[in-house]
């Protein structure tokens, strides 16, 4: 035998030897392996549903082109997550098929057949301004005109150009009521509140409003399409 013949006895014995050294080395490498902080982890998972999240809102309140009056994208970085369109348990205490406003949270229940609400954000009236109670959708218009009360007009006159007299203030993306109006009435009485839409995503959180509750353009819409005429409401 050469010294270089590795046919001897002890060849095989010595591959196995070196190749069972190595799976034992793997093993005891994954044996030692550090497992992951569980409070790490759970701040990746967040993480992950955050910008998921994200790019579904992205998408949802993303621009509209199919309107009558294309509406821009709402910038999600000037509304509060809170304040972002999401369907929740039906914790209001009101049948399905109700709008419920609550004012202290500036959220915009409406409930549903299957304990559930859709939950949208909202502004709402300034001091002064604000008000309460039961009353009804009456009815609803997509893309209205808007015509400000005497009153408004009174504090406001350069107002007075959309009175009702000279026809009011023709739809459009600049039009204060937005893309669609819910008018509220209390028996058979235009109670003048309305629930709208509104160019002015900054205003979603806030009291900001003669009295009325103001939506994003792209939420009026979804609630539109939910809400029928002779809706009840309760502004709590």
């Amino acid at each position: 035998m050469t010294l270089f013949d590795n046919t001897s006895d002890d060849a095989v014995p010595r591959r196995r030897f070196l190749s069972g050294g190595a799976s034992a080395a793997a093993l005891a490498l994954a044996g030692c392996a550090i497992p992951r902080d569980p409070a790490v982890e759970r701040r990746r998972l967040i993480a992950q549903k955050r910008e998921r999240d994200t790019r579904y809102y992205r998408e949802l309140y993303g621009p509209i082109s199919t309107e009558q009056f294309p509406i821009p994208a709402v910038r999600l970085d000037v509304v509060k997550p809170k304040f972002w369109r999401l369907e929740v348990p039906n914790t209001t205490g009101e049948a399905p098929g109700t709008v419920v406003v609550n004012t202290k949270t500036f959220h915009l229940y409406f409930t549903q057949e299957d304990g559930t609400a859709m939950r949208y954000g909202v502004g709402l009236g300034r001091a002064g301004f604000e008000w309460s109670g039961r009353a009804r959708v009456a009815w609803k218009r997509a893309w209205p005109k808007w015509t400000p009360p005497a009153e408004m007009i009174a504090r406001e006159p350069e107002l007075e150009k959309w009175s009702a007299a000279n026809g009011g203030m023709p739809p459009g993306i600049d039009n204060p009521l937005g893309a669609r109006a819910l008018y509220i009435f209390e028996g058979g009485v235009d109670t003048l509140y309305r629930i709208h839409g509104s160019p002015e995503d900054f205003s979603i959180g806030r009291a900001v409003s003669s009295g009325c509750v103001r939506l994003l353009n792209h939420d009026i819409i979804d609630l539109y399409n939910r809400v029928p005429n002779d809706t009840p409401i309760v502004v709590l």
